[in-house]
């Protein structure tokens, strides 16, 4: 296994990871953006109006995406295990 591969491989999980991460915590980046902006708007200062949507969004972002995450993770982990003789030698 020459470096190349192994960074190839390493660059791919890590594409992944970021790719996964970005999916449920983005919806829950933009909830909070518009939460915040409501309460400085309003004047509210309430802790469980900020933490409880962005929960709930989250959430939600797992439940819609973990199907395709699952899917992603199982073609990576298929790919690895499918090729390992051809990655070792």
């Amino acid at each position: 296994m020459t470096t190349g591969v192994v960074l190839d491989l390493f660059g791919g999980a890590l594409w992944l990871v970021v790719i996964i991460v970005a999916t449920i915590v983005l919806p829950g980046l933009i909830v909070g953006l518009i939460v915040s902006i409501f309460q400085a708007a309003t004047q509210i200062n309430e802790q469980t109006l900020s933490f409880l949507p962005r929960l709930i969004v989250t959430l939600l972002a797992v439940m819609a995406f973990g199907p395709w995450i699952v899917t992603k993770l199982m073609e990576q982990f298929s790919y690895l295990f499918m090729n390992i003789p051809r990655l070792i030698g």
